[in-house]
């Protein structure tokens, strides 16, 4: 009896068959199987490169896709393929328990943020390693703090997602006494 299902489960996925051999249903069938299988092992596993995604957690999208798009085709052999997956889910989980318990092998595998602006000064060192340019920098700052002038801004970074984040000063209010009534009075007003 379990013989007989499998057998039909076989035929009806078209597992075993070259990648020429499959109708187009089976097509259609491993695909939504692979796809469901795909999102309960990630659902399972990490969820990082759901989220705003380092290169860490790009190259695992990239590749996951790339192995599970086999198990569709016929290219490969269908269950060592959701296999596959699995296990380069668990790998990446495995590396992020490490990166997270060992900051030089988060900083090995992640990167590192690099510092743009300290004190209000560009800090040509970082732009130049990580490629950015001033016009990239004030398009950040324009999106962050609606202008332009790197001498407003405490700190930026270049993040290891590679978003860059901006840290403006605080502004202090600015308080003018005016004198009333023949300068008998005076009034305080603090403008914002």
């Amino acid at each position: 009896m379990l013989q007989v299902v499998w057998e039909q489960i076989q035929a009806l996925f078209g597992l075993g068959l070259d990648a020429g051999d499959m109708n187009p249903v089976q097509i259609v069938l491993r695909t939504v199987l692979v796809y469901v299988s795909t999102l309960i092992i990630v659902r399972l596993g990490s969820k990082r490169f759901l989220a705003e995604a380092t290169a860490f957690d790009v190259i695992v999208g990239i590749m996951l896709g790339s192995v599970m798009s086999r198990a569709i085709s016929g290219s490969a052999p269908f269950f060592p393929t959701l296999l596959a997956g699995i296990a380069l889910l668990g790998l990446h989980w495995l590396f992020g328990v490490v990166a997270y318990h060992t900051s030089w092998f988060g900083a090995w595998i992640k990167g590192e943020r690099v510092l743009l602006i300290k004190d209000g000064e560009i800090q040509r060192d970082g732009m130049r390693r990580s490629s950015i340019t001033s016009d990239d920098l004030k398009q950040a700052l324009r999106q962050k703090t609606n202008q332009t002038d790197p001498s407003k801004i405490e700190l930026a970074y270049l993040e290891r997602n590679g978003q860059i984040s901006v840290i403006p000063y605080e502004r202090e209010p600015r308080v003018i006494d005016v004198s009333v009534k023949d300068g008998v009075q005076t009034v305080r007003i603090q403008l914002d």
